[in-house]
């Protein structure tokens, strides 16, 4: 199994580096089309829903995670810069079911990274937050935890694909 690496940036940035056993082109597609990323972006027992999906600089992903008790949690994603096959940046934030950020939450600067390593794919995101509390906030909510699990998701799919 591959490890999701998490190290911290000073006081308000996390780099998290992941390798996955499939083509560039394979897991651009697991980040950024929504028929697949709905099928892992969830850690289990949750899954992920797309509300709706622009992804386009200036657009905007509107998803939620719905718990097995049916609780649903929405989040958003405004795309600034896309370059396919290499990079997307994007702020990230939780939300209501209409896309308004919740501000009882931080939000998260996002810039995701690929590159061929060998046969596997490299991605790296780095997050920056506004504050350490911000990023002391979501590291407690077990973000790491979580986006280790939803790691794991994309790995099973991964594994299922024609190479």
């Amino acid at each position: 199994m591959l490890e999701t690496n998490y190290t911290r940036v000073g006081d308000n940035k996390l780099l998290v580096e992941r390798e996955f056993d499939s083509s560039v082109e394979q897991v651009w597609k697991a980040w950024t089309e929504t028929d697949i990323l709905d099928q892992w972006w969830a850690p289990l027992p949750f899954k992920a829903v797309t509300v709706k999906m622009d992804f386009n600089p200036g657009g905007q992903w509107l998803y939620y995670m719905e718990g097995p008790d049916g609780a649903r949690h929405y989040c958003t994603v405004t795309y600034d810069t896309i370059e396919p096959n290499r990079s997307f940046s994007g702020d990230d934030g939780f939300c209501d079911e209409n896309g308004n950020i919740n501000k009882d939450f931080p939000v998260m600067k996002w810039n995701v990274g690929f590159a061929a390593a060998g046969s596997r794919t490299k991605v790296d995101v780095e997050i920056t937050f506004n504050s350490e509390d911000d990023l002391n906030k979501i590291v407690e909510m077990g973000f790491k935890e979580g986006f280790r699990m939803a790691h794991e998701n994309l790995d099973r799919i991964l594994q299922k694909q024609p190479a």
